[in-house]
């Protein structure tokens, strides 16, 4: 075994403020590694310069880390000794992994490069232990960015007592407890924390000292070390959305942006686009009848529905439950070449929290104004004492009334999980969720004037409450199989179920008169499930062909998403006067004077094939494409099928040039397509509409990887979009053509200790370009050219008000054109948000405010009479306890 005393002094930094300029430089390392079994110098017989920062005595090198490289980190453990604790770090190959020293005030802070923490189905957390020992506050070991694993040791009153071991198990750092170090005073001083001078050296260690036992890798009792399933990094290294493997963000040659745990935990967003507000070229993209079920603009065009997992799951009826939700992952541009079917401007998928190993319990409670409660629960841990089954269970339920009078809304969620170790390569997870959301009445939109502006108050709801109403119930289940050949290849099988149940009714106006009498009211009143089925088995391999590097990935996939609609429609209760309302209906009967029903399937089949290929260690290529083919039956009651059978190839490729381990430039060119239904004049069906991009960018790692930037330019032409035809105007043809090009800058991780920051602007130059009805050079609509945000925190570090934090954010969307005849705008706002929060010892508490100043602003606009108004002052107080 192998020996490293470490010792400790105060670190000396700079932080330096750079506008536009990347930086770039690797550190230089002279040490020579010894010889195994070789006991390693202490500091104090090392001669360091008085200007140096003391190191742990493993060395980095010049050349970066490739990711054949990068030691994987299995699992972290936590032991008592008979001088404090021990954290295991399980691993192989802990020779090859490079530690150096970042450790300030009372936090040893040791930085583990070359390696990731990874378990081995593939999700990565932070392993946390708090209060272990006497005079030791907490424990942590994180992921800090694509191979860097960080091992935090807070001390209660000074710098913590650390030893580090090479052992067969991994690297173990021996922690020693306050009660240990008082009893030892022969320890070297900088082990005395603050009191030590800035550059001094240890004491010589006296030659009659018993040297310290080696750790005791297996103990009978070892210390509970939580996992929490939570980042407290603002940051993600790696992500999987992009190219369907755990790939480092800065191998990616295209614009993929997360919002982590910890993002979604300190800004308490009520939905999913709230989420995503923080990420550059995201705006809402409306809110459509229900509780939690919303869609977004992503660069200029809408996306509706989402992703889970990698898996197809919801259109834009659907709710998406935000309390099982781990992170939000959004790929900007065209993503066909692995998602199949989807719009150029970008996807949104959502990672869902999974079994953890370790036993893991939260209740927690959510109050706020109108209305605002919500319990919830979060268990999870094994079911067998071999940890071989896991599970998790979440379950909540919010109740809320609305700014808008009458409105109120109820969501409920239950989500069970299992994670099942078949074999030691073999792994299964099932899972189920269900949601319910009813909302009555709909949350009002508003009309437009006859001078473009708004002139309602924000709480008038322009419809009738005792009508409208929507209710939807979502059965969301399947199962994740991996099995691994080798280290190198496996196989993975996917099958993922929805089932949506929707219902509801609602008030269409047709005219306003004189700004004042909305008019030509019609009751709709529709029953339209819609379920998807989705299953997918792929073979992902690594491989060398000569010194070039291979990650293979070739799989198919299939998707069936089925609609049965039905709708009645009847005259309504009549006019609606804006300035006198009468809401009484209740004289009046609905009676039905039309009917509308069809049922419509939409089967897919995709193949792919992309290889992601490192040709050097600091250059690699990414490219694949992918064939599908899409059959749908469009049966209208009354009238004869019609089908329609589209295919399509979406090609990606891309090239990462890496100048130096924390700068990353990339460019790419993709492409994407949807079936676009219907015939032009003479009966040919319509061609899918085609996406085609072109990116170029930049990413970087600042502050020694704590803070990562992307800057990404951009052009995306849709193609293929229909317009009317002049010489025909009941038929429309395709050559409507739009672009959107501009630019986008992320910044998102910790700038000073307890200091974090997520922030993005977005220059979007969205237009037509090609049309008969629509003028060229007119805005898409609801795209703003400019938008900024920021959300940042400050959590205090040490001391009585240890874990006491503050949250600002700044919420900037620029005018946005309501239509695309350019016939009004969405004024532009600025929005504030605040939090106050307290964390310690499993204790959460918090206090957010969402639009502090109580400005008045509109989301998205469906048309002049339909315009979505957001929140006013809203304030939500959170606790919860973890255990």
């Amino acid at each position: 075994m192998q020996k490293f005393l470490v010792a400790f002094g105060r670190l000396n930094w700079q932080l330096w403020i750079v506008a536009l300029v990347l930086v770039t430089s690797q550190p230089v390392w002279a040490d020579t590694k010894p010889e195994n079994d070789a006991e390693i110098p202490q500091l104090s017989e090392i001669e360091l310069p008085a200007t140096s920062a003391r190191m742990l005595v493993q060395s980095s090198t010049n050349s970066p880390i490739s990711q054949e490289d990068v030691v994987t980190i299995t699992g972290v453990k936590a032991n008592p000794t008979d001088k404090g604790v021990e954290v295991i770090l399980e691993t192989t190959q802990g020779e090859q992994l490079l530690v150096t020293n970042r450790s300030t005030g009372n936090n040893f802070i040791a930085d583990i490069t070359g390696g990731q923490l990874r378990l081995p189905d593939g999700n990565a957390f932070t392993f946390k232990s708090e209060k272990p020992i006497e005079g030791i506050t907490e424990i942590t070991v994180t992921n800090v960015n694509a191979n860097t694993v960080r091992v935090t040791v807070v001390g209660e009153k000074a710098l913590p007592m650390v030893e580090l071991f090479d052992d067969d198990a991994g690297l173990v750092f021996g922690v020693a407890s306050t009660a240990t170090v008082i009893q030892n005073p022969t320890l070297p001083s900088p082990y005395q924390g603050e009191g030590q001078r800035e550059g001094s050296q240890p004491e010589e260690k006296p030659a009659s000292e018993t040297p310290p036992e080696k750790p005791a890798a297996q103990q009978d009792e070892p210390i509970e070390l939580v996992v929490t399933g939570e980042q407290d990094s603002y940051t993600v290294p790696n992500a999987s959305t992009a190219t369907r493997t755990d790939t480092p963000l800065r191998d990616i040659p295209q614009s993929i942006q997360v919002v982590p745990q910890q993002v979604i935990e300190d800004r308490k967003p009520a939905n999913l686009t709230e989420a995503v507000e923080t990420v550059s070229g995201v705006s809402s993209g409306g809110e459509n009848f229900g509780v939690g079920v919303t869609s977004r603009v992503i660069r200029g065009f809408v996306s509706d529905g989402n992703f889970r997992n990698g898996f197809r799951d919801t259109d834009a009826f659907t709710p998406t439950a935000l309390g099982t939700v781990e992170q939000v992952e959004v790929l900007k541009g065209p993503a066909s070449v692995l998602f199949g079917a989807v719009e150029p401007g970008g996807i949104v998928n959502v990672t869902t929290k999974q079994p953890l190993s370790k036993p893991y319990y939260e209740l927690a409670f959510e109050a706020g104004n109108y209305g605002l409660y919500q319990p919830s629960i979060d268990l999870s841990g094994p079911l067998s004492t071999d940890q071989n089954m896991l599970y998790r269970f979440i379950a909540s339920y919010r109740a809320s009334d609305s700014f808008v009078d009458f409105a109120n809304s109820e969501l409920i969620t239950i989500a069970p999980s299992i994670a099942w170790k078949l074999s030691d390569r073999t792994n299964l997870n099932l899972y189920y969720e269900y949601i319910h959301s009813d909302l009555r009445p709909f949350k009002a939109d508003v009309p437009v004037f006859s001078d473009n502006t708004f002139g309602l108050p924000r709480n008038f709801y322009a419809g009738y409450p005792d009508i409208d109403f929507a209710t939807k119930d979502v059965h969301k289940f399947g199962y994740i199989l991996n099995h691994q050949f080798n280290d190198d290849w496996q196989l993975r099988n996917n099958i993922s179920v929805v089932l949506n149940s929707a219902r509801d009714t609602f008030t269409i106006f047709s005219d306003l008169v004189e700004d004042r009498i909305l008019q030509e009211s019609t009751v709709y009143k529709r029953e339209y499930p819609i379920n998807n089925y989705f299953g997918q088995i792929d073979l992902l391999g690594k491989f060398k062909t000569g010194a070039i590097e291979h990650q293979l990935l070739v799989g198919f996939d299939a998707n069936r998403n089925v609609e049965n609609f039905k709708s009645i429609t009847g005259e309504g209760p009549g006019d609606l006067d804006l300035q006198n309302p009468n809401y009484d209906t209740s004289d009046y009967q609905f009676v039905p004077n039309s009917r509308f029903a069809f049922y419509e399937p939409i089967q897919s089949y995709g193949v792919y094939l992309q290889d992601q290929i490192t040709l050097l260690d600091n250059l690699k290529l990414l490219i694949g494409g992918r064939f599908d083919w899409v059959e749908r039956t469009f049966d209208v009651e009354g009238e004869p099928a019609v089908e329609q059978n589209d295919n399509a190839f979406s090609p990606r490729i891309g090239l990462v040039y890496q100048p130096s381990d924390t700068i990353s430039l990339y460019a790419s060119y993709s492409q994407s397509f949807i079936p676009t239904f219907g015939a032009n004049p003479d009966g040919r069906a319509f061609k899918p509409t085609k996406g085609k991009q072109y990116e170029a960018g930049i990413k970087a790692d600042f502050l020694e990887g704590r803070l990562s930037t992307t800057l990404a330019a951009y052009q995306i032409t849709k193609s293929n979009v229909t317009t009317p035809d002049p010489n025909n105007p009941t038929f429309s043809i395709q050559v409507g053509e739009q672009r959107s090009r501009g630019i986008e800058l992320d910044i998102a991780g910790e700038i000073l200790p307890g200091w974090k920051v997520i922030a993005s602007y977005a220059y979007t130059d969205a237009e037509v370009t090609e049309d008969n009805a629509t003028p060229v050079g007119n805005r898409l609509n609801n795209v703003p050219e400019n938008q900024a945000s920021l959300w940042t925190t400050y959590e205090i570090q040490k001391g009585n008000l240890q874990g006491l934090g503050f949250g600002l954010g700044l919420f900037y969307v620029g005018d946005r054109q309501g239509d695309l005849d350019n016939s009004f705008v969405l004024p532009s706002y600025f929005r504030t948000d605040a939090a106050i929060y307290y964390r310690r010892d499993g204790l959460k508490a918090a206090i957010n405010v969402r639009n502090l100043f109580d400005v008045t602003y509109y989301n998205y606009s469906f048309g002049r009479f339909y315009n979505q108004l957001g929140d006013p002052f809203t304030i939500i107080g959170s606790i919860s306890w973890e255990f």
